[in-house]
């Protein structure tokens, strides 16, 4: 019987997930020899059927997913099954992985386009958090004041109205520090594109809040 992915979800912290393959009825013993490995071999490792070895793709990789899947649909409860989707995705399509890109940037495509699908799909309820939870206060430009100055809950309103690839863009850009290549990588897109798309999204954004911003 072909391996499968069993989950569960901490109430305590909503980030962390306990992932375990499963084959047929029986859990297998994690492989104490995968810590060590670099992302292509532990790809491997998960294609060959390693115990543990996707299972540490995930512990490496879950909490940059989880947040953007938060930033896309605004509360914890979407946020936790969009991450789960993007690593069960992630599972099932891993042979299609080829090392082209880096294993974050795949995961972090996979994740894009599941939040872009969930979103168009219904709209996102939107929890209140607190801002700097998730936003590095160390830059002081423009467009980090821009997102600092306002209320998390009143942005991420403003944020959800952004056309898909506008919005994608902000938030890998702003909450995830990409650079403009590694978007490019991700959204499939040119660089140029890519700060078209950024420059757009901090005039739209600008527009949808008027005059609150200071």
């Amino acid at each position: 019987m072909a391996p499968s992915l069993a989950w569960t979800l901490s109430d305590t912290d909503r980030a962390h997930w306990d992932v375990r393959i499963v084959h047929g009825d029986a859990e297998t013993a994690p492989d104490r020899g995968l810590a060590d490995l670099d992302e292509p071999a532990l790809v491997e490792a998960s294609l060959q059927g390693r115990p543990g070895a996707f299972d540490l793709i995930v512990e490496r990789h879950r909490r940059s997913v989880y947040q953007l899947c938060y930033r896309f649909v605004g509360n914890h409860e979407d946020a936790s099954d969009l991450s789960q989707d993007v690593f069960i995705r992630a599972f099932r399509g891993l042979r299609n992985f080829r090392n082209a890109s880096s294993l974050s940037t795949w995961l972090y495509r996979i994740g894009v386009n599941v939040c872009i699908n969930r979103v168009n799909a219904k709209a996102p309820r939107m929890e209140p958090i607190e801002e700097r939870q998730h936003v590095d206060t160390r830059s002081d430009s423009p467009a980090d004041h821009l997102l600092r100055s306002e209320r998390a809950a009143r942005v991420r309103e403003a944020i959800g109205r952004l056309p898909d690839k506008q919005r994608a863009t902000l938030i890998l850009r702003m909450y995830h520090e990409m650079s403009h290549q590694q978007i490019a990588e991700i959204l499939g897109s040119s660089v140029g594109a890519v700060k078209a798309n950024f420059f757009h999204a901090l005039g739209n954004l600008k527009k949808i809040l008027g005059d609150q911003i200071p």
